[in-house]
């Protein structure tokens, strides 16, 4: 599991398995605009001229075929297929962008997700009952992983899966994780699950109404309408919806034990990455919003993602069956807040550190060494502000008189830098 203190900004980059949220309509503020040079439903921009491309295909087609996927299949797959320029630039732009945990759930928990994931529930309560009670995952879990990952299918991504794991593949900046994923691609075509060009998708190959890589569709996807079809692309969410509720299962969702609780932490509480029953953290001033000990649902961290003056939670095993999904805190956190909102829960209590001045990448790493060397107990210098780092920050901070919040600031880097 991820730090279990303050674990800095939201990453921005974007990887097949760290995919970014939906973007929310006009109304309502990206999660991740700086990220969107273009977005899912961008017309792309392509290469007809690039001969060597056209030369890996070739080969690559070759390759499929003495791996057992026929003739007919790879033609079709890749008739029309050129060399994705718009794919290129979106891998290449993964600059280092960070946002707030506050700023991150402001949009992965706005009123307008909250309110659209009730109506979606509503709508296909049916069908999530069943498969609620066919793999025992709550179904306003998946209705919220359905909401961060497309927006309860609105921006499922428009891109051709072939075109794009074939551009990634011959770049090969990664070429050997997306000539695994190009592959996948085709043993569903030769499955039969979708047509060539219907299998559409985000840059990064990411399927459907919940997302799906090419290689965990085939290991997790689930046909739940019997039509002898894994349909995860088509308007009908069921197939995809099963699908999601099939992955954590797989990964040991518990039914009926929460992905965390909101707590109140004494004053003086240190971050750690302990794990201990409810009733022992209640023993230790641990305790649930309303000051009564959180039930004994099963071991939980403590995990307070902007320092000791944010937001804590008391986060169980489903916390990170979450981040099996994505493996982030945030996308976690707003996963299962969005959830409980969903579900009629209140917002998040505890006030975030708005005013708050952070780093950039590099600037966390000065830090670290600047703690290191003045014998501050920084074991690593990776720019991750995890206990180590939090608690170092804390002991400098007292140690010249100012409030020992724990937060890697640009106040704290400028009194490092003046001592």
């Amino acid at each position: 599991m991820a730090s279990m203190a303050w674990g800095g900004p939201v990453a921005e980059s974007v990887r097949p398995e760290l995919r970014p949220l939906a973007a929310a309509p006009a109304t309502d503020r990206s999660v991740r605009p700086a990220l969107r040079p273009a977005d899912l439903n961008t017309t792309p921009v392509l290469s007809t001229k690039n001969a060597a491309f056209q030369r890996w295909v070739e080969q690559y087609k070759a390759r499929a075929r003495s791996r057992g996927i026929s003739a007919a299949v790879v033609n079709r797959a890749f008739r029309g297929v050129q060399y994705n320029t718009d794919v290129i630039s979106k891998d290449r732009n993964q600059a280092e962008f960070k946002k707030q945990i506050w700023d991150y759930l402001d949009n992965a928990v706005s009123s307008d997700r909250v309110q659209k994931g009730q109506r979606a529930l509503r709508r296909h309560n049916r069908t999530l009952s069943r498969i609620e009670q066919a793999y025992g995952v709550e179904k306003e879990v998946v209705t919220a992983v359905w909401g961060l990952e497309t927006y309860y299918g609105e921006k499922r991504g428009t891109l051709d899966v072939i075109e794009a794991m074939s551009t990634l593949a011959f770049d090969g900046r990664r070429g050997a994780f997306f000539e695994k994923q190009l592959f996948a691609a085709l043993q569903i075509l030769q499955s039969g699950d979708v047509a060539p060009r219907n299998m559409q998708g985000s840059w990064a190959g990411a399927m459907g109404h919940t997302q799906f890589i090419p290689t965990s569709y085939l290991a997790y996807a689930v046909d739940f309408t019997g039509d002898g079809k894994r349909d995860i692309w088509s308007n009908n969410p069921a197939d995809a919806l099963a699908s999601t509720a099939a992955y954590l299962k797989r990964f040991g969702w518990k039914k009926g034990q929460p992905w965390g609780v909101e707590v109140r932490v004494p004053n003086g509480f240190a971050p750690t990455s302990a794990r201990r029953m409810p009733s022992d953290w209640a023993a230790r001033g641990v305790v649930a919003m309303n000051g009564q000990p959180v039930p004994d649902y099963g071991a939980a961290s403590i995990l307070m993602p902007a320092g000791t003056a944010g937001a804590a939670f008391m986060v169980f095993d489903n916390f990170n069956v979450i981040k099996r999904y994505n493996n982030a805190d945030a996308y976690a956190i707003g996963v299962g807040h969005l959830a409980d909102r969903i579900a009629g829960g209140p917002a998040i209590q505890a006030k975030w550190p708005r005013g708050y001045d952070p780093l950039n990448f590099d600037q966390r790493k000065e830090l670290q060494r600047r703690l290191q060397r003045k014998g501050f107990g920084v074991e690593k210098i990776d720019g991750i502000v995890g206990p180590n780092t939090v608690a170092a920050i804390r002991a400098f901070q007292q140690s010249v008189g100012v409030s020992p919040d724990g937060y890697p600031s640009q106040q704290v880097l400028q009194l490092l830098r003046r001592r």
